[in-house]
């Protein structure tokens, strides 16, 4: 009998830690898209020529790609990141202001692209609309394009490599292990992390997303 007793509440110890345990490894799933809880920021800028040429235009991106608008390098986002993984959709977005978003639409050259990233990721970041892409704007100006990538006129072959040291030579305090290069078979965006008050920092998980290609397409910038 006591035998049985001392199995019986073992058992029941055993399922309390495990509900334990369970309950707070849910606690922090469910914390994982709480507005202003994240470690850094991704900011990425997206190559606009390959966007448009791969079609972009098409997914209510029409602003940025029809009449040969003469867009480079674009901010697709200032993404809030953990140390692994990325938090995304915190809670219902608030309104955004018509004039915050003809604000952005200079280094995020379309409506639609600036209400997503506010409902995808600007909910994440525990600022207002306003303060988001004040943030936003702070990260695009702490970055500096490198000049050979301000105009491209004509198609070129680079590798991800020729890319990332361009980057670094433009921009004191920036290294390898804070950027990084997707692609496809064209460059598709530059990827840089940042602290939250906006200074480079190194990133490992970045690099698992990074472009694997040894040779990549820069298409020109449209006319203007």
């Amino acid at each position: 009998m006591l035998k049985r007793v001392f199995v019986l509440a073992s058992a029941i110890l055993v399922a309390s830690a495990f509900a334990q345990d369970a309950g707070a490894r849910s606690s922090r799933h469910r914390g994982q898209d709480t507005p202003g809880r994240f470690d850094f920021y991704v900011l990425s800028l997206s190559w606009s020529p390959s966007f448009c040429e791969s079609g972009g235009g098409r997914n209510g991106s029409d602003e940025q790609c029809s009449r040969g608008r003469p867009y480079a390098f674009v901010v697709h986002g200032l993404w809030p990141q953990y140390e692994r993984g990325f938090p995304k959709y915190c809670g219902k977005a608030p309104w955004v202001d018509r004039e915050v978003i003809r604000s952005m639409t200079d280094i995020m050259p379309a409506y639609g692209l600036v209400l997503h990233e506010w409902k995808t990721h600007g909910t994440c970041s525990g600022l207002d609309a306003g303060a988001y892409f004040g943030t936003v704007r702070r990260a695009y100006d702490r970055v500096k394009i490198p000049a050979r990538f301000t105009r491209v006129n004509d198609r070129i072959t680079v590798s991800p490599d020729d890319i990332e040291r361009a980057f670094i030579e433009a921009n004191p305090g920036l290294e390898s292990d804070m950027i990084s290069v997707t692609c496809d078979s064209r460059l598709r965006e530059v990827r840089i992390c940042m602290t939250k008050d906006l200074k480079f920092r190194a990133c490992q998980e970045n690099e698992r997303h990074a472009c694997r290609n040894p040779r990549i397409a820069m298409p020109p910038v449209r006319g203007g």
